[in-house]
């Protein structure tokens, strides 16, 4: 059983987070590689040095291992609270409820997903159980009725949310919390800019029309022991920009990232914090300058899980489906030309979406 760390309310967003190895149960674990937190709010100052420090310290965390915990971040615990909460009274609903709002496409990533309507790992065409969750997607807000956002070129980018009817006030939290996400992605993305030596406002036109997704993952109480090689989360990179994370915290470990060395390093959930972990199309455009760095759910020991649920919110950064994702400038030379050919994002994201289902299997 992996060592978790556990960390006070107090705990500082000032230190390394140490990641700790895989080692049988008794056995001290020894750090392999360390997951940074970052105070991102000094880059709000006018001081240009202060911006290019914290600048600094996101460019080393994405270079060493694509995963950083972010403090400062200016979304309030209580609006975090609200959205826990009242999705835990989602999911505690009957599944013939909750089934009223199932997605309706696998390429379809709206609604509600039962257990085992996906597999993570299958994006990577690793054969292995379902993974153990449930899950409710929700896409863009507020879209214009243009033939951008609804015409042929779109396909499902912008297909609409489907919303419960119980309880009654989920949609309300759950647009105010995509809306604060949009917020820190900008703000996310302008210090990213200015880690590449690009400017500031060089993401802008590529997210102003996102297809972002935020997803919530409720991982049930165990019922039953697991199946072999069955996880929360099966191993996976992200396929996004970005993604930012807030994870329950609970007895047991949950998030676990690779790092370089192939050890599996927990990832901690620490009070007032989020994580952001680099995908695979900002990988491409820095010509894999920055990690996309695998990553998984662990199941608890079955003591644990039978005893304690886990949730977990999820804003997968997506930019615009017709941003081409080619590698940057500064990111290339003639010694390290670019590794991959362009591609849109949206074609890129379709294939990685309908290909992680598990809906064709079950109908079959």
């Amino acid at each position: 059983m992996a060592r978790s760390l556990r960390f006070s309310s107090g705990a500082s967003a000032q230190s390394f987070v140490e990641g700790l190895r895989n080692e049988p149960e008794g056995n001290i674990a020894m750090p392999t590689m360390t997951i940074p937190v970052i105070d991102i709010s000094p880059f709000r100052s006018n001081d240009v040095k202060v911006r290019k420090q914290v600048a600094g310290q996101i460019a080393e965390a994405c270079t060493d291992i694509g995963f950083l915990i972010i403090s400062g971040h200016g979304i309030p615990s209580s609006t975090i609270r609200r959205m826990v909460e009242i999705s835990k009274d989602f999911f505690a609903l009957d599944a013939s409820e909750k089934s009223r709002i199932a997605r309706p496409r696998p390429e379809v990533i709206r609604g509600y997903g039962g257990m085992e309507t996906e597999g993570l790992a299958y994006s990577q065409d690793e054969e292995t159980p379902p993974d153990l969750k449930e899950v409710f997607d929700v896409g863009p807000i507020n879209v214009p009725n243009t033939d951008y956002f609804h015409g042929p070129a779109a396909g499902v980018h912008f297909a609409d949310n489907l919303w419960p009817s119980n309880p009654a006030a989920m949609r309300d939290v759950y647009v105010d919390y995509f809306q604060r996400m949009e917020g820190l992605t900008s703000e996310m993305m302008q210090i990213f800019a200015t880690a590449l030596d690009l400017p500031t406002t060089f993401f802008d036109s590529k997210i102003d029309r996102h297809i972002s997704i935020l997803r919530t993952n409720y991982y049930p109480k165990f019922k039953q022991p697991p199946r072999a090689k069955q996880l929360r989360g099966g191993e996976h990179s992200d396929y996004t920009a970005f993604t930012i994370l807030w994870q329950e915290r609970t007895p047991s470990v949950g998030l676990q990232a690779r790092g370089t060395d192939g050890e599996w390093i927990n990832v901690p959930a620490i009070d007032d914090t989020l994580v952001v972990n680099i995908g695979d199309s900002l990988m491409r455009w820095t010509n894999d300058k920055w990690i996309s760095t695998q990553h998984r759910v662990v199941n608890p020991p079955f003591e644990i899980g039978r005893e304690h649920d886990r949730l977990s919110l999820v804003y997968f950064v997506q930019p615009n489906y017709d941003a081409e994702i080619k590698c940057i400038d500064s990111c290339r030379s003639a010694d390290e030309p670019a590794k991959y050919p362009p591609v849109l994002n949206g074609d890129y994201l379709f294939s990685k979406f309908s290909k992680q289902s598990n809906m064709e299997l079950e109908a079959s």
